[in-house]
């Protein structure tokens, strides 16, 4: 079989769509994980951004090494480009990973998950405004309260109150915007360069701006490497590289709108990895409502494209 029939034909496509989504899903634990390993404080912004740089630098360099071994391809860019590569790894990855580590870092693995969930629903909105073939309709409309009702029950605390602190699911939501807009920027850049470029380039250049804001600031001790805390910054780095290579070929080859639907598997995977591996989470009646809800709301702000079989960026 050759490739293009692998991410074409079914279940294969399916099977690839979920491994990607898993794989993004299973990050929430993993940096939680990571941060009580390496021994990072709770007010230590600097170490979580340097282990940021490390991640993409490192993911970078395997979507590089694809790129020339495997896709037979230049990784070559013109300066103009650079510049603008530059300008988005700025965005996209230096101060969006600064908003989503830190994030991370100050509520649980499950609500980081569902809460970033609203990337897609937000991409949706943007994506009104800005196509003329992407409206918002009826369906969508539903997707849209169902996914944002899923965000206030994964919020809902205890008390029957809505508990939410800037520090930690309130960086998660700006992160979400930002992710969202680049995402939608990302969509028309790629006419011009692949995907895969675009996104070794903007990871490897923004992880080095991550690098350079955070190394000289690191102090003796901030950060202790064992093996296990080195075994998941590797696993991080693969996580990215393979999960963003596996989704951006399903996109060349597919309508976005027949893939995206898959999406809901990231929070669902991230709760569930969440409540699995994390001892200080569980499963609350809160929390299964907000995965049934997320995961409604994201099938049905695609299900209309997936019928119609319009062309909608939506990746993460």
């Amino acid at each position: 079989m050759n490739s293009k029939r692998l991410f074409t034909e079914h279940p294969y496509k399916i099977i690839l769509s979920l491994i990607s989504c898993v794989l993004w899903g299973s990050a929430f634990p993993v940096l939680k994980i990571s941060y009580e390993e390496l021994k990072i404080g709770q007010n230590d912004m600097n170490s979580r951004l340097a282990l940021a740089g490390m991640r993409f630098f490192l993911a970078s360099l395997l979507i590089f090494i694809f790129i020339v071994l495997v896709m037979k391809t230049s990784i070559k860019v013109g300066k103009k480009d650079l510049l603008n590569l530059l300008l988005l790894g700025s965005i996209q990855t230096a101060l969006y990973y600064f908003l989503f580590y830190n994030g991370i870092a100050n509520t649980t693995g499950m609500k980081g998950s569902i809460i970033g969930a609203l990337e897609t629903f937000i991409m949706i909105i943007l994506a009104h405004f800005l196509y003329n073939n992407d409206k918002i309709d009826s369906t969508k409309i539903i997707g849209l309260i169902a996914g944002f009702a899923g965000v206030i029950f994964a919020n809902w605390g205890k008390s029957f109150g809505f508990e939410i602190s800037f520090k930690g699911e309130g960086l998660l939501i700006i992160s979400s915007f930002i992710g969202a807009a680049t995402s939608i920027y990302i969509k028309n850049y790629s006419q011009k360069i692949h995907p895969f470029l675009i996104t070794a380039w903007q990871m490897f250049l923004g992880s080095l701006v991550m690098l350079a804001l955070s190394l000289p600031k690191i102090t003796k001790g901030s950060m202790v490497f064992n093996t296990k805390s080195s075994l998941l910054l590797i696993y991080s780095a693969f996580l990215s590289a393979v999960a963003f290579s596996i989704w951006y070929t399903l996109l060349k080859y597919n309508k976005a709108g027949e893939i995206s639907i898959y999406r809901f598997f990231i929070p669902v995977s991230g709760a569930l990895l969440s409540a699995l591996f994390l001892p200080e989470e569980n499963f609350t009646l809160p929390i299964f409502i907000a995965l049934v809800l997320v995961a409604l709301g994201v099938v049905f702000v695609n299900k209309r494209s997936n019928k119609k079989g319009k062309e909608v960026a939506d990746f993460k």
